[in-house]
Order: structure tokens, then C-alpha cells, then sequence
């Protein structure tokens, strides 16, 4: 009896380590193919007319095509290795080649057998920008009426009022009020005390759908109609710009203007960039991010641009001629990210004087990472800037990173617990991924 309870434990232990070695494996499995999928970027641009090599090594092919104007099919093509070729060992090292401003997919394989994923393979042109450097202020109007969140209230009886809950959601554009369109958000709560208690119809966008809603306002303690919501239809802050283009079009940030209560990239209606002065510099240390705090005089005297697009890889649009004369860096070529090297680079931004040239180290590249605005990790290394704000820090975000005599992107984060450490953009994604 004790001999076959000793088996049984023993054949219990075997079981769990076998477990235990199962999982194990299967783990080392998953970070290996994380591994991998980082490895190939999901966009790869290279320039026309110049060779392009790109070090993949992992164990897969990839299939090229491009697509007929048509939209229905698709012929194999495109360039490796100096020519047409249909696939590619990305074992090897790979020589893309285009000829042509044309777009391509590449269908990666693992051991050329199981499909894996699909990247973007973009030939562009020599690209020649401007690296700016300068903090602007940033006046942005939504499009539509913002809403921030829903709640009750107490009504005029004394009882709980919540005509918006579980109706209206966070995150909501309101675009039309009773077929008014609504330009601010004066105007929408005007029409909401007007109501009389009648329904009023909206017309609101959630999740890319526009559709109508109906809704009864209730009064409040006061005596005055309301829908129990909060609302906002502008934004403004300081940041940096990122660079100038030889037809005056500017990229700034690096990342979109995100609402601070939804969280969410804002709709823009339209938006003018203003000259700014840094007045005060608030000293990033670990676990408080510092700031930089702007003066910003929202004048037509100070307005520098305006404001087409707000993105995820940044916010876009057109300065003066007069603004984009003045005295920055010479027009660079972009770095791709293939070019993008571990080591020394510099940031150009400013604190309290003009821009100036602060000396970064470039800790690590992710090629492959689908948060496009943390394609680079750097560190701060300069000690000048070091001592003024302690790292990187709120406002610094559109800071151009330069190396090899190239800007290969912008900065977009800070990390809290080491504010000397951040991420940054690739510059590719600013210019030709929006």
C-alpha cells in the first residue's frame, strides 16, 4: 500500500513537471514569435531610384505583389535585390529597389509555409524638410459638440433627473439640434434652455455612425431646462513643431490632440497655431512629469498657421510664408527607419531662449512595433538640458530627433519613473502614414 502511494505521488510530481515544461516551451514559443512579428514592420518606405537594404533575418519568405487599378486582382512584382523578383529570403539581407511612387504588399511566411503578416512596402520620394524646433500654441475647434459624460440631476420637485444617461455616451458628436447645426457649445445649451421640456432631436456621430436621437430636457432646481450633460467643443495647449516642408506644410507633435476626459483623437472642425514664449519651466522628476508653460496671446497679429489635420501620427497643416522664413536648420533628408541607429543622436526644442541642439542616446529601435508614436526609445545625455528640465517633458512632444545629418523623427512620450528617458516617432510615419 505505502509502495503504491509513493508511485502515485511520484507519477503526480511527473505529471505537473511535464505541465510545468509544456507551458514552459509554449512560452518561449510566443516570445519568440513576438519576436518575429516585431522584427518586420508593418510599413516599409524606401526611396525611388536608390537601393535600400533591410536586415530582416528570421526564418520566412515574403511574397510581393501590387495591386491593378482595377481593385479586383493582384500581379506579383517589385524590386529586390536590384530586380523584378515574386519572393524574398528573409534570412538574407534584402536590397529593395523602385523605380516608381507605387505602393506594394509583402506577405511574410514563416519557413515559407505559414502566412504570418502583411506589410506595407511604400516607394517615396527624396523627401528634403525643414527641422523646426519652436513651441507653438494650438487653438482647435471640434467638430461638432463634444460630449465629456453624462449624469443627473435634482429636478424642480426635488426628485433625481437623468434625461442623457444611457442615451448620450462619452465620446459622442453632437452635429444638429432640431435640424440647427451647432457651431459651439453656447449655442447648443441655448437651444436646450429654449426647449420648453419639448423633445429636442440630435444628430450625433459615435463609433463613425451618424444617426438621430431623441431626448426630453427636465428642469432643474432652478427652473431652467437641461439633459444632465457635460460638453466641450475646443482644445488648446503648447507644443512643438516638428518640421516645415518646402511648400510651407508644417507637422507638429508627433501624436494626435487627444480629449483629457474621453481619452479619444477630437474630431477637428479647424484649428490656428499662435506664436508662443516659454515663460516657465516645471522640472520633470521620477513619477511627476514636468511641464513647459507657454504665453500664448490667441491674436491675428500672433497667428502663425492653420491647423487641417489632427492624427494619430501627429497635427498637420499650413504656415505663413514669414513664419517658415525665419531663421531654423537647413532642409534636411529624412532618415527611414531602417537607417536608424542605436547610439548618439541629438533632439532640437526649446526651453526659455531659441531652439537649440541637445544631445540624446538612441537606447533601442522597434522596426516592428504597432504603436506607431514608440518606434524609438532615447535618453537625454545633455546636461544643459538636464539641469533646465530634468528630461523630457510636457510640450517638449514634436522635439525633432536628428542623426547622420538626417531627421529620423519626432518626440512623442515621456516615461514618468525616468523623465530623462522617452520615445519617439519615426519621421516616416509623420510624413507619409496619415
Amino acid at each position: 500500500m505505502m509502495h503504491h502511494e509513493v508511485e502515485e505521488k511520484k507519477s503526480k510530481y511527473r505529471r505537473v513537471l511535464h505541465l510545468f515544461l509544456i507551458m514552459g516551451m509554449g512560452a518561449g514559443i510566443l516570445l519568440w514569435l513576438f519576436f518575429v512579428w516585431q522584427s518586420v514592420p508593418r510599413d516599409i518606405c524606401i526611396r525611388a531610384y536608390q537601393k535600400q537594404e533591410i536586415n530582416f533575418h528570421i526564418p520566412a519568405t515574403g511574397q510581393l505583389f501590387k495591386r491593378n487599378t482595377d481593385n479586383k486582382s493582384r500581379t506579383r512584382l517589385v524590386m529586390a535585390q536590384g530586380n523584378s523578383v515574386t519572393s524574398v529570403n528573409l534570412q538574407k539581407d534584402i536590397v529593395f529597389y523602385g523605380e516608381k511612387e507605387e505602393s506594394y504588399q509583402m506577405q511574410v511566411k514563416l519557413f515559407g509555409i505559414l502566412p504570418f503578416k502583411t506589410s506595407n512596402v511604400s516607394v517615396i520620394s527624396n523627401v528634403r524638410i525643414k527641422p523646426v524646433g519652436k513651441p507653438i500654441g494650438i487653438y482647435v475647434k471640434t467638430n461638432g459638440i463634444l460630449i465629456l459624460e453624462t449624469g443627473e440631476f435634482r429636478g424642480e420637485s426635488g426628485q433625481m433627473e437623468a434625461p442623457a444617461v444611457s442615451i448620450l455616451q462619452p465620446g459622442d458628436y453632437v452635429y444638429s439640434c432640431n435640424g440647427e447645426q451647432l457651431d459651439d457649445k453656447k449655442e447648443f445649451m441655448r437651444l436646450i434652455g429654449a426647449s420648453g421640456g419639448k423633445p429636442l432631436i440630435l444628430k450625433i456621430e459615435r463609433d463613425e455612425r451618424i444617426f438621430d436621437i431623441r431626448l426630453n430636457p427636465a428642469k432643474n432646481e432652478a427652473g431652467e431646462y437641461k439633459l444632465g450633460i457635460w460638453i466641450r467643443d475646443n482644445a488648446q495647449g503648447v507644443g512643438t513643431m516638428t518640421f516645415i516642408d518646402e511648400n510651407n506644410q508644417f507637422g507638429a507633435l508627433g501624436h494626435g490632440i487627444n480629449d483629457v476626459d474621453t481619452t479619444e483623437l477630437m474630431k477637428l472642425k479647424n484649428g490656428s497655431l499662435f506664436k508662443t514664449q516659454i515663460v516657465a519651466v516645471k522640472k520633470g522628476v521620477n513619477g511627476t512629469p514636468g511641464e513647459l508653460t507657454g504665453l500664448i496671446a490667441y491674436s491675428d497679429r500672433n497667428r502663425i498657421g492653420e491647423i487641417r489635420e489632427n492624427g494619430k501620427n501627429g497635427v498637420f497643416g499650413v504656415v505663413s510664408e514669414e513664419y517658415a522664413e525665419e531663421d531654423t536648420l537647413e532642409y534636411m533628408e529624412i532618415g527611414l527607419k531602417q537607417e536608424v541607429e542605436i547610439g548618439p543622436a541629438q533632439i532640437l526644442c526649446c526651453t526659455l531662449e531659441e531652439p537649440q541642439l541637445y544631445d540624446v542616446q538612441i537606447t533601442d529601435i522597434h522596426l516592428g512595433n504597432d504603436n506607431i508614436n514608440r518606434g524609438i526609445e532615447l535618453k537625454i545625455t545633455d546636461e544643459r538640458l538636464l539641469s533646465q528640465t530634468g528630461g523630457i517633458v510636457q510640450g517638449m512632444s514634436g522635439s525633432p530627433v536628428i542623426q547622420n545629418g538626417k531627421i529620423i523623427g519626432a518626440v512623442t512620450h515621456v516615461l514618468v519613473s525616468s523623465p530623462e528617458k522617452g520615445y519617439a516617432i519615426f519621421i516616416e510615419n509623420m510624413l507619409f502614414l496619415r
